[in-house]
């Protein structure tokens, strides 16, 4: 194996360990703080999970910016940048004095997250080496799937002896000491895919996308409704894990069922990974989103049967893992290399904007209507998000090919490594 080979999979592991630290820290670990972040301030729970909904919209806004910084900085420096700003903003959060600094503060984290979560990291690997990229984003979403099962009992036993505030603190400790340095030793990768970036010729061979030029808008507009659509359920799902179980009588045995979706996850990306990728990215997309509604509904079926909790549990966790895959290798299929970053932005954009409602609309529900109600609807959404998957395979057979400027994607399934 190569030097740069073993510098691939090193890429891979150091993303996967700072994904799992940004997504434990900066999302998963809210809705275990959060009805002591309602107490300090003297809020009900709800306004929390809006002041978290207005803070997912503000990131969503700003992902085309991050996106396009990518573009023509690197990944690398962007997340970087991001990391700054997340341990500045975890700090604000820990002393803020105030509801209205502590809502900046929380905005800011979020803001931080468009920079250093997936999107840019996926990034990363596409300026790397576009071509092996599927593959090294299956491997790295492989690792941050466990971000879940570590940071859900982490932030508990952490809180169980700290304060909130002081749990942000060690939070915003491992950011800087284990997140900077392997950002910054990121932006002083070389990219290759920088001069088919920048539309020069590449060194190396590129990712063509597979739709035709006059059906990208119209296909662009379909996979971001997907997305968005079985975005949207799993965040409020994810945010609301443990009291929408509890609520549903399962008692405390929701948090042993909660630590299940990590490791579903988990399984659903070494599927994909064992598959060779066989399945093109539109397949997974219709899987992913069709085990939304599959799930809910054994969910809405069991109630507080303890077994119809698990399945759910590990169904909408197979579903969730392969949706991270799909954010990442379906625009690259679709469109090519040319640009990725600025376009994953706007289809984030238009992802956590239309998702930014999730947490607070799922406790409005939860509080006034009852979790059932919340569920039967987000049923209809991922069916809404399956019609638009199977939509978008209409606009042409392309979209279910993989290939490249000079290889097809679809080769990448005989490599049992990611290559030089």
């Amino acid at each position: 194996m190569s030097a740069s080979s073993h510098r691939d999979y090193l890429v891979v592991a150091v993303l996967g360990l700072t994904q799992i630290i940004g997504y434990g820290t900066l999302y998963y670990s809210f809705s275990v703080l959060a009805q002591a972040m309602a107490e300090d301030f003297g809020w009900p729970p709800e306004w929390v999970f809006g002041v978290f909904s207005i803070s997912l919209l503000a990131g969503g806004l700003a992902a085309p910016v991050a996106g396009g910084w990518i573009d023509r900085h690197g990944a690398g420096k962007v997340m970087s940048w991001g990391t700054i700003g997340a341990v500045t903003a975890l700090i604000a959060c820990a002393i803020a004095p105030s509801p209205m600094t502590f809502t900046a503060g929380l905005i800011t984290i979020e803001l931080a997250s468009t920079f250093v979560l997936y999107n840019a990291a996926f990034a990363v690997l596409v300026q790397i080496n576009p071509v092996t990229a599927p593959r090294a984003i299956t491997y790295l979403t492989l690792i941050a799937g466990f971000a879940s099962t570590i940071f859900w009992p982490l932030t508990s036993a952490l809180h169980a002896s700290l304060s909130w505030r002081e749990v942000y603190i060690v939070f915003a400790a491992l950011h800087i000491t284990l997140c900077l340095p392997i950002h910054v030793w990121l932006s002083c990768l070389p990219a290759r895919s920088r001069a088919d970036m920048s539309g020069e010729a590449p060194a190396t061979p590129s990712v063509e996308g597979s739709l035709a030029q006059d059906r990208r808008r119209s296909g662009f507009i379909l996979m971001s409704m997907g997305l968005a659509l079985v975005s949207f359920v799993d965040a409020a799902i994810l945010i609301h894990m443990l009291p929408m179980l509890t609520s549903l009588g399962i008692g405390s045995t929701s948090v042993l069922i909660g630590t299940l979706f990590g490791p579903a996850q988990v399984a659903s990306r070494l599927f994909s990974m064992f598959s060779g990728n066989h399945i093109p990215p539109l397949g997974l997309a219709l899987i992913s989103a069709l085990l939304v509604p599959v799930s809910v509904f054994i969910l809405l079926l069991s109630g507080s049967w303890v077994p119809g909790s698990l399945a759910f549990a590990i169904i909408f966790g197979l579903g969730a893992g392969l949706a991270s895959i799909v954010q990442g290798t379906l625009p690259l299929a679709l469109f090519g290399s040319y640009g990725y970053g600025q376009r994953v932005g706007k289809a984030t954009a238009i992802r956590l904007v239309a998702t930014a409602a999730a947490p607070f609309a799922f406790a409005f529900i939860m509080q006034h209507f009852g979790v059932r109600a919340g569920l039967i609807a987000f049923a209809v959404l991922g069916l809404t998000a399956v019609i638009s998957f199977a939509a978008l395979g209409r606009q042409g057979h392309g979209v279910f090919a993989k290939k490249s400027a000079r290889r097809p994607l679809s080769d990448l399934a005989e490599l049992t490594s990611i290559p030089d």
